[in-house]
C-alpha cells in the first residue's frame, strides 16, 4: 500500500497546517484533502492558536518561520494546550538547528521544505499512529 491510498478508508486524519504562505497552505491541503486528511488551514501561529481552542486535532504541520510568532512560540503553546498532538515541524533552508529545538520541546518530528509529497504523507502516518498510541483514553 501506499502512503496516498493508506487512510482512504477510515476516519479522515484531523489535521492542523500552520503556515504564512498562503499559496503553500492552500495548495497542499488540496493535495491531502484527496488522500481523506481533513485539514483546516492557519496562515499564522495566532489563529492556529485559537483553532486548537475549539477543535481537536491528530497531527499538526508547523512552519518554522512566520511572520506573526516563530515555530518555536507556537510549538510551546500547541503543546500546552494538546500535549498530545504530533506536530511536525517544516524547516526552510537553514533551519535545522531551529528543527532541533523543535524535537526537543516535543515535536515529534521534522521535514525540509520543500518535500516530496508521498514523504510528507508518510511522516504524516507514522505521527497519526504516535498520536493515537499515546492519546488519552
Amino acid at each position: 500500500m501506499t502512503p496516498s491510498n493508506k487512510n482512504i478508508n477510515s476516519d479522515p486524519i484531523r489535521l492542523l497546517l500552520v503556515d504564512d504562505e498562503k499559496d503553500f497552505v492552500n495548495i497542499l491541503s488540496k493535495r491531502l484533502k484527496r488522500r481523506n486528511i481533513d485539514v483546516v488551514k492557519a496562515y499564522s501561529g495566532a489563529e492556529a492558536i485559537r483553532v486548537l481552542r475549539v477543535q481537536k486535532f491528530d497531527v499538526a504541520l508547523l512552519d518554522l518561520k512566520m511572520e506573526d510568532m516563530s515555530g518555536i512560540e507556537v510549538l510551546k503553546m500547541l503543546k500546552i494546550m494538546a500535549p498530545h498532538l504530533a506536530v511536525i515541524m517544516l524547516t526552510g533552508h537553514g533551519s535545522a538547528e531551529a528543527a532541533e529545538k523543535g524535537l526537543n520541546l516535543g515535536a515529534f518530528d521534522y521535514l525540509a521544505k520543500p518535500c516530496a509529497l508521498e514523504r510528507l504523507l508518510e511522516k504524516i502516518m507514522e505521527a497519526y499512529a504516535y498520536h493515537k498510541r499515546n492519546e488519552p483514553k
